[in-house]
């Protein structure tokens, strides 16, 4: 057997599938979804930089802030978008009030109970804060942070009721965050 280098087979290698089961089509929604993420990111990264203008702050520039920046709101996206793709998959909406139907443990699920967090609220917000150099935006996501860490506690105890013992044996071998 032969591996050959074309769409199918990079799909196949990288995701999980292969095109011809409609795997595409959810790729491209996870994709179009998670720019919407980025763009909520850099838009209060923006803000930040207004707050920071207003406040008299001077902006965080250099290469580093710039490369690590890049580097954070690329890995977030590429979370994202996997962990999106894998919620797709199972008929699962990204943004739910209520407890999800299938407790997902596979792609970024293997690493992280939670990379779609982990992946916009950290990474993405960061990573924006530090390319547009705002001090107040890189500030309001660490303080954010525990905030999602409370909120994330209240859904791993709606998951708990849910899905029991799968529940508990999986929070044993994946960490909340990394």
């Amino acid at each position: 057997m032969t591996w050959s280098p074309t769409p199918s087979a990079f799909a196949s290698l990288i995701w999980g599938f292969s095109v011809t089961d409609g795997s595409i089509a959810i790729l491209l929604k996870s994709i179009l979804h998670n720019i919407g993420v980025v763009l909520v990111g850099f838009a209060l990264a923006y803000f930040g930089t207004m707050a920071d203008s207003f406040l008299g702050f001077p902006a965080v520039a250099s290469t580093v802030a710039t490369a690590a920046g890049w580097l954070l709101v690329t890995a977030g996206f590429l979370l994202r978008a996997w962990a999106t793709f894998h919620f797709y998959r199972h008929n699962m909406r990204v943004i739910s009030l209520e407890p999800q139907n299938a407790l997902i443990t596979s792609g970024p699920y293997r690493f992280s109970r939670n990379p779609l967090y982990l992946g916009g609220n950290v990474f993405i917000f960061f990573g924006a804060a530090l390319l547009l150099g705002s001090l107040t935006a890189l500030f309001a996501t660490a303080l954010h942070l525990p905030l999602m860490d409370r909120f994330i506690r209240r859904e791993e105890q709606q998951l708990e009721r849910k899905f029991g013992d799968e529940w508990r044996s999986y929070t044993k071998r994946v960490r909340r965050w990394l």
